[in-house]
């Protein structure tokens, strides 16, 4: 019995001690150094870039961002906004970006007439960039960074990015 017992003893003496070294200044919460007691002052909204200008992408297979304001833009299972400038009919006029060719293949990767149901919802991936400092850092290269300088390195004409 008494062998039982000094496990859970020496448990609770490092729970102890634990809690003590841990205090509530030490975690991390979405108040920051707010008493709870008070309430924050909220930070201001970051404002949309919409100056029309591509972002070149912060990692592989990122979707690319959309670099202007898409309020009040209608995006359902009626109408698509975004095709009235992005389709294959409208870019000429528009002068925007075609979507992807992968947004015109089935599930079975064959090509269909029109844009799959299945990448009609664009802001399920596509998103707006907005006027906000980076939370994260980043140090992602693009494979065409990473081509350039090898063959600066070696001497040979720089590739071309295709993004």
């Amino acid at each position: 019995m008494k062998l039982s017992i000094v496990p859970l003893l020496v448990a609770s003496i490092l729970l102890g001690i634990v809690s003590l070294v841990v205090s509530a200044d030490d975690i991390a919460t979405l108040r920051n150094a707010t008493a709870i007691d008070t309430q924050k002052e909220p930070e201001a909204i970051p404002k949309v870039n919409n100056d029309d200008v591509r972002r070149s992408r912060a990692y592989p297979m990122q979707p690319p961002l959309i670099p202007h304001k898409i309020d009040n833009y209608q995006v359902d299972l009626n109408a698509n906004k975004c095709m009235s400038c992005h389709s294959r009919d409208r870019i000429e006029e528009s002068q925007a970006p075609m979507v992807s060719v992968t947004h015109y293949m089935d599930r079975d990767g064959n090509f269909l007439a029109e844009i799959s149901p299945r990448r009609y919802f664009c802001n399920q991936c596509h998103v707006v960039q907005h006027d906000a400092k980076e939370l994260v850092s980043n140090q992602f290269v693009d494979m065409y960074q990473l081509m350039n300088q090898k063959q600066q390195e070696s001497g040979n004409q720089p590739a071309e990015s295709s993004d």
